[in-house]
């Protein structure tokens, strides 16, 4: 399997100098890297060439490195129900650059990359309704990106005086950064209950 993944990163490269950054064999599984200006090109040839065949969209996400120039990576999966093989296309891409859709090519693309935008931020020119789809309406933020606040920005609850949802800013109560320890994986020093059963007899 890993030498027909090896011919098959070669003939991409081959076919594609021009798009391909690089590619590798890594746990079984083919990764190219492209440039993202490509990306509507090299899909439509991953699919339509014979000896590719890539007629599936299995999924599209984002990977997040805010230390690096180019922060995030997209990521599709391919499959080839015809080769019989699975492919990565990575390209990395800066926090304003804009990604070109797919959709025209893999119309089920359209909530991947929703989600894509809503989640990490990056904006997909030529999608034909790019908005969220999981976060609600006037949400602030990016939740899968690794500087967002893991207790965000607001909270909602439903407000029994005024019978309706409200939205406010996240307040944590004091009880809620306090911590008593009572986790065995933190090494404390009493005995919780059951602790007895793991004795080792005398």
């Amino acid at each position: 399997m890993s030498e027909a993944l090896n011919e098959l990163g070669a003939l991409i490269e081959a076919r594609r100098p021009e798009q391909v950054v690089g590619w590798q064999v890594a746990f079984g599984e083919l990764t190219v890297e492209i440039r993202a200006g490509a990306l509507p090109g090299i899909i439509e040839f991953l699919r339509a060439d014979r000896s590719c065949q890539f007629s599936t969209l299995i999924d599209l996400t984002a990977v997040d490195y805010p230390e690096r120039e180019q922060r995030f990576d997209v990521v599709y999966h391919l499959l080839s129900m015809y080769q019989n093989h699975r492919i990565r296309i990575k390209c990395a891409v800066d926090e304003d650059e804009m990604v070109p859709s797919i959709t025209s090519i893999h119309p089920g693309a359209n909530w991947f990359e929703r989600e894509v935008f809503d989640m990490f931020g990056i904006v997909f020119s030529g999608h034909p309704d790019l908005r969220r789809i999981l976060t609600d309406y006037g949400f602030r933020g990016h939740p899968l990106r690794k500087d967002f606040p893991t207790t965000g920005y607001t909270e909602v609850r439903y407000d029994e005086v005024e019978k309706r949802v409200v939205y406010e800013p996240v307040s944590l109560v004091q009880e809620y950064r306090q911590f008593d320890f009572m986790s065995p994986w933190e090494g404390a020093q009493y005995v919780l209950p059951g602790d007895e059963k793991g004795e080792a007899p005398e």
